[in-house]
C-alpha cells in the first residue's frame, strides 16, 4: 500500500528463542517493519521448537533488491500482491503449494485465488487493506473521501501534508483522479498527472514513511496512508479520520511466500500453514490492525478492531477501489520518470 510501511521499523534481526528445549531448527522471517506480532513468532517458536529471527524492510523495492543480490539468509518473506510477478518471473519464490496444506480451507473463498497467484502455488494471505487518506478533523472538517486532500488541498491542510513514497500507488491514484486509467502509457494523461503532482508538491510537508508520533503530536495534519496504520493513529489521537477517495483508492493484499533459496524449507512450510489458522490470523490482525482473509478469525479478534471504521469501506465507495498492480515495463518506465522528477 501498501501497503507498509509506517512508523519506525522494529529493530532488525530481532531473535525470539523457544522457551523450552533446544530449538530444532531455525526460521528467518523478512517482513515490513511493525508488521509482525512478536506473540505470533513466540507461539510458533514454542509450538515447533524453532528459533525465529525477524528482519525488517521498508518497501517492496528494498526487499527484492536484497533477495536478488543473494546471500540474504531469509526463508520467508511478505510480498505485496502486485509485486509477486516480479519475484516469480525471476525465480525468486518456491512453489510451496499452499493449496495442498491442511489449513488452506480456512481461507475465505474470495481470497483463495488472487490475480498474481491464481492457484496459490506460492503464497498464503497475510493481511489486506486499502490506501486512502488520513486527515486531522480538528484541522479540516470537509470532505475527506477525495484525492483532492493531497492533489488540490484545502487551505487548512497546506504545508502539513505527507505523501508516502509509494510510486505506483501515488501515480495510480492521481491518474484516477483526472479520469485516466492506472498503468496507462498515454503520454497526454501521464503529462497531466505529472503536472498536477508537481503543482501539488508545493503544498506538501514531506514525502516519507513518517513516524506515528508526527501525527499523534499533530506535526502533520494529513497523509496518503494505509487503513490499518490510520486505525493505529486514531487509537492514539482520535482527531484523525480515514477516507477512501471516491475518485479512486488502492486495495491490496500482502502475502507470505517462501524464497526459492530458503535454507529452512520445512519450517517455512510449517509457518505458511500456521498463519492460516484462525487464531493466528487474528493475532496478525490485532497487531497490524488490518483485515485478514481467514474465516473464523473474527472469534479471536479484538472487538474494537472488528468495529474499526478504517476496516469497513462504505458501500457507496466500494466501487472506487483500484486493485494494486505492477504496470507493464513501458508504463513502469514512464512512472519512474515522473517519480524521479517529483522527488528529486
Amino acid at each position: 500500500m501498501k501497503r507498509t510501511h509506517t512508523g519506525t521499523a522494529l529493530a532488525a534481526g530481532l531473535t525470539l528463542l523457544a522457551q523450552s528445549a533446544t530449538a530444532e531448527g531455525n526460521l528467518n522471517v523478512y517482513n515490513f517493519g511493525l508488521y509482525t506480532p512478536p506473540e505470533l513468532l513466540e507461539k510458533f517458536s514454542q509450538e515447533y521448537d524453532v528459533e525465529v529471527t525477524l528482519t525488517d524492510f521498508v518497501a517492496n523495492e528494498e526487499a527484492i533488491a536484497r533477495i536478488q543480490a543473494g546471500g540474504h539468509g531469509m526463508d520467508v518473506i511478505i510480498v505485496s500482491g502486485y509485486f509477486i510477478p516480479a519475484y516469480v518471473d525471476q525465480g525468486l519464490l518456491m512453489e510451496s503449494n499452499p493449496a495442498g496444506m491442511e489449513n488452506f480451507h480456512n481461507i475465505a473463498d474470495q481470497w483463495k485465488s488472487i490475480p498474481t497467484d491464481p492457484e496459490r502455488k506460492f503464497t498464503v494471505p497475510w493481511v489486506w487493506g486499502t490506501t486512502g487518506v488520513m486527515v486531522n478533523r480538528k484541522v479540516y472538517d470537509g470532505d475527506i473521501n477525495t484525492a483532492a486532500i493531497f492533489l488540490d488541498p484545502p487551505e487548512e491542510l497546506k504545508g502539513s501534508i505527507n505523501i508516502v513514497p509509494s510510486m505506483n500507488d501515488m501515480i495510480d491514484m492521481t491518474l484516477s483522479y483526472i479520469g485516466a486509467e492506472p498503468c496507462t502509457t498515454d503520454r497526454e494523461s501521464l503529462s497531466k498527472a505529472r503536472d498536477l503532482l508537481l503543482s501539488a508538491k508545493e503544498n506538501w510537508a514531506s514525502v516519507d514513511y513518517p513516524s506515528f508520533e508526527k501525527f499523534i503530536n499533530e506535526d502533520l495534519s494529513a497523509s496518503v496512508f494505509w487503513s490499518g496504520a490510520a486505525a493505529r493513529v486514531r487509537g492514539l489521537n482520535d482527531g484523525f479520520a480515514y477516507g477512501w477517495p471516491k475518485d479512486g483508492y488502492m486495495k491490496w493484499m500482502d502475502n507470505l511466500a517462501i524464497l526459492a533459496d530458503a535454507t529452512n524449507v520445512e519450517n517455512a512450510k510449517l509457518f505458511q500453514n500456521f498463519v492460516m489458522q484462525p487464531e493466528n490470523a487474528a493475532l496478525i490482525s490485532n497487531y497490524t490492525m488490518y483485515n485478514n482473509a481467514i474465516t473464523g478469525s473474527e472469534a479471536f479478534m479484538d472487538p474494537e478492531l472488528i468495529s474499526a471504521p478504517e476496516l469497513a469501506v462504505p458501500e457507496e465507495l466500494q466501487g472506487a477501489a483500484i486493485e494494486q498492480t505492477l504496470c507493464a515495463p513501458e508504463a513502469q518506465d514512464l512512472y519512474t520518470r515522473i517519480w524521479t522528477e517529483l522527488t528529486r
